[in-house]
């Protein structure tokens, strides 16, 4: 493993720091936290009511880096396990999904995924397992075409040579909107075995308060991609409004919906979703007053996180930074942060896209200094296991 610098930083109170940092447009630690997150309530208003039967995570955790998986990935950006334990990796500028050996770290490419048109943040995102893959074997995708941004499924059929072992895509939802900036991308199914997207605004502001676009908006479907029933807006996938850019998903143990996303210059958020929520971009950014809006749970400094992907473990949301390079821990009781953000590897890998939960205390982390923003080294990029508490 390769790690470039170890960086010390220190635990500071968690109070609102005011901070005036560089956009997260461009998408852009050790044992012990950093001084820049702010806490607090879901709710304008009071604090969330909170279950005296949920346990309280340790107000501190820590990160072991247990060994690097594979090496040598290009644009790595989706993450799926397999029920072997094996790995679906995507690639967004080569349009290709990948099967790494989860013990040997040998990679088997699938296929390249046609269709797919990548430019600037758009490309083939976001990757995930049928509920029913045991029976179906389907992968679903999310990927930008010349077009817009769509979510197909294709059939995997490993016993077919290298290269060939993805069927034709089948179109299930169409006509989100695409940019070269902020084209969201994360899709997971839901506890509820219904589909989840995080879909950007592609930097029209406007579009996010539009209940009618599909972007800025985390969507909801069957996975047929029809709107899933039980969703807050009639005949309508929009299952939350007011994001900028979200590309982290994940849900607790609870299961109730977390989302990450981008701020512009001042907030990245972690966000507790709510069915019909308004989450005030581009209105506010991170925590406001008005009670129309939907509060972070927790809310960064852009240089400090610009957060891609999330995950539950452990009691805690595991979030992955790329330009804050580094791996946030955010314990949870309820719907609220029982104690200050920490943060672990601080720049040790540089760019971190995805991270995925791997069973009990054990995280899949991956890499991404070569999606034209980081500074690739030797290996760049790869996946790592991790032990967490």
């Amino acid at each position: 493993m390769v790690q470039r610098r170890v960086v010390t930083a220190v635990l500071a109170a968690a109070t609102l720091l005011v901070t005036a940092g560089c956009s997260s447009d461009g998408e852009g630690e050790s044992d012990v936290g950093s001084a820049f997150p702010s806490i607090g309530s879901t709710s304008t208003g009071a604090s969330s009511s909170q279950s005296p039967a949920e346990e309280t995570p340790p107000a501190k955790g820590s990160v072991k880096v247990v060994r690097t998986v594979t090496e040598d990935l290009e644009s790595p950006w989706g993450l799926a396990p397999l029920p072997d334990g094996d790995l679906l990796v995507s690639s967004r500028d080569e349009a290709t999904i990948t099967r790494v050996d989860e013990e040997t770290g040998k990679k088997t490419e699938l296929g390249e995924v046609p269709g797919v048109a990548p430019a600037g943040e758009g490309g083939l995102l976001g990757i995930a397992l049928s509920p029913t893959f045991a029976s179906d074997h389907m992968i679903y995708a999310y990927f930008t075409t010349a077009s817009d941004n769509r979510i197909v499924r294709m059939l995997y059929d490993e016993k077919k040579p290298s290269g060939e072992q993805l069927g034709a895509p089948d179109t299930i939802f169409k006509g989100i909107p695409k940019g070269v900036i902020h084209n969201g991308g994360r899709i997971a199914f839901g506890p509820d075995k219904m589909l989840y997207a995080g879909a950007g605004e592609t930097g029209d502001r406007g579009l996010a308060q539009d209940k009618k676009s599909l972007g800025g908006k985390i969507l909801r479907m069957t996975p047929d991609g029809d709107p899933a029933p039980g969703n807050p807006f009639d005949d309508s996938v929009v299952y939350s409004y007011g994001h900028r850019n979200v590309q982290g998903l994940a849900w607790d143990d609870k299961q109730r919906l977390w989302a990450a996303e981008f701020g512009q210059d001042t907030w990245d958020e972690l966000n507790q979703i709510k069915p019909g929520g308004n989450y005030g971009w581009p209105v506010v950014e991170g925590k406001s007053d008005d009670a129309e809006y939907q509060n972070p749970v927790a809310q960064w400094g852009t240089d400090d996180a610009s957060p891609s992907g999330i995950a539950y473990a452990e009691g805690s949301i595991w979030m992955a930074g790329l330009k804050g390079e580094r791996l946030w821990r955010i314990p949870l009781k309820g719907t609220e942060a029982s104690a200050a953000p920490q943060s672990f590897l601080e720049g040790e890998y540089g760019r971190l896209r995805t991270v995925v939960s791997a069973g009990g205390d054990k995280l899949w982390l991956v890499t991404s200094e070569t999606d034209g923003r980081g500074s690739p080294g030797e290996g760049d990029d790869r996946i790592l296991e991790l032990e967490v508490k």
